[in-house]
């Protein structure tokens, strides 16, 4: 075979750039986990010692950490002093879990999801799939972490305001079922939002439906806030004015089983939010950054999820308006459209 070097060795260097970027992601859920970076926030210029008894950590490590992070362009080396510096624009991203500018909770689910390989390799083998249920916990609450920061800054201000006529039933006084809610924390930002409704929320998954109770109870929401263990297509309860879907409907094995039970729940007059991850309706439009995190994490864990329960469609994180267009038409909705958009969000509104 007669292969062209300088393209193998451009090759290999992309290669390697992807390998540190792999392991500098565990050393991002170490820096967040040990409370590296809240201790360099807004400290200006520190060295490694400094450092490691701001945190009563051990100095050598925080040295070799403090290297790797400076190489991988997270932190700023003065020659000059030896010491580091955490940018305040990196520290909003690395500190902050208000802002939507967090990537912390996408680190720390990302490595959990890693963790799952070997199952993924066998159920590739197999043609079978991996439950949601069957990755490591690190999965559950750094799936919430990445997504929560977008739903502070959007789900109020511009997701539920781009749906007519829905902000003025909340304000008034609605009954929302939230699918899919994990620990909650979508449930929870509306029902502070809208003081007159009442919420509920489902999930299958037994343990993230505790965490959600207890954030409940602790926000004081319990008497306007409850979850569930339910799945999408068996949830309780109908005459819902409005019901929600965030980032989960591609992951289920019977999304049109989900939509049609939807229908039946919902109120004539109800409303669905449907909020998937962005997507083109053709490959070739997603072959960029964020389709290449988003097609990264459906492998490994949202098409296996698909894959392991009854049906198995595997809609896939990728799926596009026009594949979501037909799932929800096959189930009997009418009304489908764009509401509004963010770069890692379709923010649909779909209606009977």
């Amino acid at each position: 075979m007669d292969v062209d070097m300088d393209k193998v060795h451009e090759f290999v260097g992309k290669a390697m750039g992807d390998l540190g970027s792999a392991l500098t992601a565990s050393l991002v859920v170490i820096g967040d986990k040990v409370g590296l970076y809240r201790a360099m926030a807004g400290a200006g210029p520190l060295t490694s010692e400094e450092l490691a008894k701001r945190t009563d950590t051990g100095e050598r490590l925080v040295r070799e950490w403090l290297s790797a992070q400076a190489a991988a362009g997270y932190v700023e080396y003065d020659r000059a002093t030896k010491s580091y510096t955490l940018p305040d624009a990196h520290a909003a991203a690395l500190t902050d879990e208000t802002s939507p500018a967090c990537v912390l909770g996408g680190f720390q689910g990302m490595t959990s999801a890693m963790k799952a390989e070997p199952k993924v390799t066998e159920a590739f083998k197999n043609g079978g799939g991996v439950g949601w249920h069957e990755h490591d916990p690190g999965l559950f609450e750094g799936t919430e972490r990445f997504f929560r920061p977008g739903y502070l800054a959007n789900l109020v201000e511009s997701w539920i305001p781009a749906l007519d006529g829905v902000q003025e039933k909340l304000e008034a006084g609605a009954k929302v079922a939230d699918i899919g809610c994990g620990h909650g924390a979508s449930t929870i930002i509306m029902a502070r939002a809208f003081p007159n409704s009442t919420f509920v929320g489902f999930d299958y998954h037994a343990e993230s439906i505790e965490s959600a109770r207890q954030r409940a109870a602790e926000a004081g929401l319990s008497d306007r806030v409850t979850f569930e263990v339910a799945a999408a297509k068996t949830y309780p309860g109908t005459d819902f004015d409005l019901v929600t879907f965030f980032d989960c409907l591609h992951d289920m094995g019977d999304p049109v089983g989900a939509s049609e039970h939807v229908r039946k729940s919902l109120k004539p007059d109800g409303t669905w939010l449907l909020v998937e991850p962005f997507a083109n309706d053709d490959l070739a439009d997603n072959l960029n950054p964020i389709g290449r995190l988003f097609y990264s994490v459906s492998t490994l864990v949202c098409t296996p999820a698909s894959l392991s329960q009854e049906v198995g469609l595997g809609l896939g994180a990728q799926a596009g308006e026009g594949q979501l267009d037909d799932v929800v038409k096959r189930a009997g909705f009418t009304r489908f459209r764009r509401a509004t958009e963010t770069p890692f969000n379709l923010v649909l509104e779909v209606r009977p």
